[in-house]
């Protein structure tokens, strides 16, 4: 799931954006063909930072591995399901970090 995100350009430039307080985002689609919306952003969310830095480092890094540690704590403060590193189904989770990323708006 988070390799899929991570080849998302519009999430990766919309999280760029979203990561700055105050900022105003332009959201257009020419397949959907809806006019443009700007949409202003309050302060981001630790849920929303930490999508940001990991899609950065996967993008950025050369190291190889990347560990979505933060990430995961911060998934894990939102939806307590996914402590204790049980099996969880992938949907599930994509579910759960997008509604929590959403709730931070």
């Amino acid at each position: 799931v988070l390799q899929n995100l991570s080849q998302t350009p519009v999430l990766r430039e919309l999280l760029k954006e979203a990561k700055m307080p105050g900022a105003t985002v332009k959201i257009e689609s020419t397949e959907l063909s809806m006019e443009p919306q700007l949409i202003k952003l309050d302060q981001p969310g630790p849920l929303t930072l930490a999508m940001y830095q990991f899609l950065t480092e996967m993008q950025e890094t050369k190291k190889g591995v990347v560990t979505p540690k933060e990430l995961f704590a911060q998934v894990c403060k939102k939806a307590i399901r996914f402590k204790g590193y049980q099996q969880q189904d992938s949907h599930e989770l994509l579910r759960y970090l997008l509604d929590g990323m959403r709730a931070e708006e």
